[in-house]
């Protein structure tokens, strides 16, 4: 038996904190904590569980903020630095990604921007010393303004997707100073595509023009296609008036007990929602071809966000946590099952109805 803690936020000026018991499948309410206005994305240090960053998310014209947390048992917050000058690099700041250089990297939807804030020795402490990245206003497609909705990191370099630009942006260290970053690169998409979040789990290279099963990870490999896979799929017989559109993007790392490296996408319908509510797709990559492997509903309306019980070792890796940014359903965990190709639902807590983003620790970690 395991006591996890999940701390989940989105659209708030709070984070919950959840304990899930995975003895009873219970999923009880602690307790939350003041964040800032409108936070949206929270995520951990990458090695510090007991760190946490938190992106508040402002109105257009008024800058975003970045704050850091140290967090204790039953993920109990205290506030240690926000930074303000300059905020998170612009407005609308929609996620935050602790790197392994102790850095933080903010993308910002609003203003088509993204910053890479240094911190101090403890990761607490924010410096601001750091470039803006603006991402050009893209002249095709048909969103007329640059939507950076997430970054990535790959060794030492970060990709960006950009909803707007339907690129997928390649940003490095400029001079190996922290802080200062800029493009270097892009990979382009179909007009319209919008890429969202993306993963990179690298087996094989398809269409890679270089270095092959390196024994290290290439510095700047050279990705020149579009990502082949389309992680979305419609469920059968939806109702009239669907509109289906994928946003988050979970592959946990094989284990004994899962051996297959899953792709898990939110399948969130934006249009006559199913009264059984998004499914979450299960693919299967099969000599780079995505096979859907099922098509689990959930109850739950508009899944921006979900994350994998990896985060938190200890057995983690069997479930998974998601919610709705709409509706009254919901945090909820799902258990994977048939070696995680499927999913159970085996708790569920509807005192907060809707979250967008989660972190998982254990009593290990705190």
């Amino acid at each position: 038996m395991v006591n996890f803690t999940i701390l989940a936020g989105g659209y708030a000026t709070y984070v919950a904190s959840y304990s899930f018991n995975t003895e009873d499948n219970s999923l009880t309410y602690l307790n939350q904590y003041t964040t800032g206005a409108d936070s949206q994305w929270i995520i951990s240090h990458p090695t510090n569980k007991t760190i946490l960053y938190v992106t508040s998310k402002s109105t257009p014209g008024e800058l975003g903020v970045l704050s850091s947390f140290t967090v204790g048992p039953e993920g109990a917050m205290t506030l240690v630095d926000t930074i303000y000058s300059g905020g998170s690099g612009g407005t609308g700041p929609s996620y935050c990604a602790g790197l392994s250089t102790g850095q933080v990297a903010v993308t910002n939807y609003y203003s088509g921007t993204a910053r890479v804030v240094p911190t101090e020795r403890d990761y607490l402490h924010f410096s601001d010393d750091s470039t803006i990245v603006t991402f050009p206003v893209p002249t095709t497609g048909t969103q007329g303004m640059s939507e950076p909705h997430m970054t990535y990191q790959y060794y030492d370099e970060l990709f960006i997707p950009d909803k707007g630009n339907d690129k997928i942006w390649r940003l490095s260290e400029v001079g190996g100073n922290p802080g200062y970053f800029a493009i270097h690169g892009e990979i382009l998409q179909p007009i319209g595509s919008g890429p969202r979040h993306i993963r990179i789990r690298v087996v094989h290279y398809p269409r890679v023009d270089e270095h092959p099963n390196p024994p290290r990870g290439p510095r700047f490999p050279k990705w020149n296609f579009s990502f082949p896979f389309e992680c979305i799929h419609h469920p059968p017989d939806p109702p009239a008036g669907s509109a289906f559109a994928a946003a988050e993007i979970l592959i946990p790392e094989p284990t004994a007990d899962y051996p297959i490296p899953y792709i898990y996408t939110s399948n969130r319908n934006l249009g006559v929602q199913d009264t059984r509510g998004d499914t979450i797709a299960i693919f299967e990559n099969v000599d780079n071809n995505l096979v859907l492997r099922n098509q689990v509903y959930t109850g739950l309306d508009q899944i921006r966000g979900m994350m994998s019980g990896e985060q938190a070792g200890y057995g983690g890796e069997a479930y998974i946590v998601a919610a709705g940014s709409t509706g009254t359903a919901g945090v909820k965990v799902f258990k994977r099952t048939e070696g995680g190709a499927n999913l159970e639902e085996v708790a569920v807590n509807t005192l907060i109805p809707t979250s967008m983003t989660f972190v998982w620790s254990n009593q290990h970690q705190v």
